[in-house]
C-alpha cells in the first residue's frame, strides 16, 4: 500500500507539473521522458545509473542480458541515424537503449511475474525511473521558477556573505588562475553528481538481488526527497547567484561586472528583477545538500568509497563556489537542509522517538533561521562580519553535531539489539 501511495502521488505530482509547464508554453517532465524513448536523451550517463540501479534486483544472468540488450539497442539507434543523416546536437548519442530495457522490465513484471517476485522488479523498475523523472521534474521547476518569480534576493544574500568572507569570490578566482584544466575537471564532477550517487547506492543495495527486500533506508531516498523539497524553496527565497547577478553571464540584468575580481560593496540591498530565463535555483544549494547525502551515506562503505564520497564533496563545494553559482550562505543553508531530512527519514525508517523529533525540529529551525537573517539581517551581518561570521558556522556546526551524536546513538542501540542475551550460570542451592 506504501509503494501503491507514493506511485500515485508522484504520478499526480508529475501530471501537475506538466500542466503548470504547458501553461507557460513549456514542455514538462513526461513530455520530455516519453520524447528519450526516440530521441537523443539529454543524459545518457543518467539513463545507464538508472538502469544500474534497477539492476539490483535482477540476478547476474539477467543483468549481463539487460546490459547487452541496452547496448544492443543503442547501436541500433546509432545505425539508424547514422543512415538518416540524423545528426545530435543536444544531449548525447546513447541512453535510449536503457530506458528501453527499464520499461521492458515493467512489461515483463506485470505479464511475467507473480507475487512478491513481480512486487520487486516493479520496485528496482520504479526506483531507476524515479531517478530519471527526478531529474526531469527539477529541469521543470527551474524553468518554472524562472518565469513566475520575476524579482530576486540576490542582493540580499551577496551582503549577507560578507560575515562569511565572499567565498565565491575568492574560490572563483581560484578556479580562474587553475585555467581550463581545473574549470573542465570541476565541471564534470559537478555535472555527473547523479553517476556518484547511483555508485554509492549500488554499493548499499548490492545484497538486494539476494535478500530478494529492499533495504529499510538507502541514498536515494534521501536524494529524490532533496529533489522534492528543494525546489519549493526556490520558490519562496529566488536566488539567481553571484555570476548572474554581478558577472557578465547576467548582461545588463546584473547589478555590474564584479564577479570574480571585486567583491561588491555594502549597501542597503534591493529586490532586483531579473529575466525569464535564468532559473532562481540558489537559495538552498542542492548541489551541496546531494554531495552531503553522498558523503553521509559512503561512511559505512569501504575506505575507496568514503574517500570518494569525501572528495567528491569537497570537489562540489569547490564547483558551486568557484563557477558562481552559489555564494557562500547557500551551502551553509544546504548542509542544514540534507541533515534536517536525512534524520526525518532515518527517524521514518526506524521508528520516531525523542531525539529524532528534537533533532528535524531544531535543523528546522535553523534552517528557517538562516532564511530570515540573510533576508532581514544582511546588513547588519555584513557591518559585524566578526561576530555573524562565527555564528553560522557554529549554528551549521550545530546541526552537524546533533546528526552525529544522535545517529551514533541510534547506532549503538541497533548494534546491542542484536547481540546474544549472556548466559546465565547455574547457580548453588541450598539442599
Amino acid at each position: 500500500m506504501l509503494w501503491a501511495t507514493a506511485a500515485v502521488v508522484t504520478l499526480g505530482f508529475l501530471i501537475a507539473l506538466e500542466i503548470a509547464a504547458r501553461h507557460y508554453g513549456l514542455p514538462g517532465p513526461i513530455a520530455t521522458q516519453v520524447q528519450e524513448v526516440v530521441f537523443a536523451p539529454k543524459s545518457g550517463f543518467l539513463l545507464y545509473a538508472s538502469m544500474g540501479l534497477m539492476m539490483v534486483v535482477l540476478t547476474w544472468r539477467q543483468r549481463f542480458i539487460a546490459a547487452g540488450a541496452a547496448i544492443g539497442i543503442d547501436i541500433t539507434f546509432s545505425l539508424v541515424r547514422w543512415a538518416a543523416d540524423v545528426k545530435v546536437t543536444e544531449g548525447h548519442p546513447f541512453g535510449n537503449g536503457a530506458l528501453w530495457v527499464m520499461l521492458g522490465c515493467a512489461v515483463i513484471a506485470v505479464t511475467r511475474r507473480t507475487g512478491q517476485e513481480r512486487v520487486l522488479l516493479l520496485k528496482g523498475v520504479g526506483l531507476g525511473l524515479l531517478l530519471v523523472a527526478g531529474r526531469k521534474t527539477g529541469d521543470t521547476w527551474l524553468l518554472i521558477t524562472s518565469k513566475t518569480r520575476p524579482a530576486v534576493l540576490d542582493q540580499y544574500v551577496a551582503t549577507a556573505d560578507h560575515a562569511l568572507g565572499n567565498p565565491s569570490w575568492l574560490v572563483g578566482r581560484i578556479v580562474t588562475a587553475t585555467g581550463p584544466v581545473g574549470a573542465r575537471f570541476l565541471d564534470y564532477v559537478y555535472t555527473q553528481l547523479a553517476v556518484a550517487a547511483v555508485i554509492v547506492a549500488l554499493y548499499q543495495l548490492r545484497n538486494v538481488a539476494v535478500e530478494r527486500r529492499f533495504p529499510g533506508h538507502h541514498l536515494v531516498r534521501t536524494f529524490l526527497v532533496i529533489g522534492l523539497l528543494g525546489p519549493g524553496i526556490y520558490m519562496i527565497y529566488p536566488v539567481v547567484g553571484p555570476i548572474f547577478a554581478y558577472g557578465a553571464d547576467g548582461g545588463h540584468w546584473a547589478v555590474a561586472n564584479l564577479w570574480p575580481d571585486t567583491p561588491p560593496p555594502i549597501g542597503t540591498p534591493h529586490h532586483m528583477p531579473f529575466d525569464e530565463i535564468t532559473p532562481r535555483n540558489c537559495m538552498p544549494s542542492l548541489h551541496t545538500a546531494w554531495a552531503t547525502a553522498i558523503f553521509i551515506h559512503s561512511r559505512k562503505g569501504p575506505r575507496i568509497l568514503r574517500f570518494a564520497g569525501a572528495f567528491w564533496l569537497i570537489a562540489t563545494l569547490g564547483a558551486t563556489l568557484g563557477f558562481g553559482y552559489h555564494y557562500g550562505a547557500d551551502l551553509v543553508a544546504g548542509v542544514v537542509f540534507t541533515l534536517t531530512i536525512e534524520t526525518a527519514l532515518r527517524s521514518l525508517d526506524r521508528g520516531w522517538d525523542r531525539s529524532g523529533i528534537q533533532l528535524v525540529a531544531y535543523g528546522a529551525t535553523v534552517f528557517a533561521a538562516l532564511l530570515v537573517s540573510y533576508r532581514y539581517l544582511s546588513m547588519e551581518m555584513a557591518e559585524h562580519p566578526w561576530a555573524f561570521g562565527p555564528l553560522l558556522i557554529l549554528a551549521m556546526t550545530s546541526v552537524v553535531y546533533g546528526y552525529v551524536r544522535t545517529t551514533k546513538l541510534w547506532d549503538r542501540k541497533a548494534a546491542s539489539a542484536y547481540l546474544p542475551e549472556p548466559r546465565r550460570e547455574p547457580q548453588p542451592e541450598l539442599v
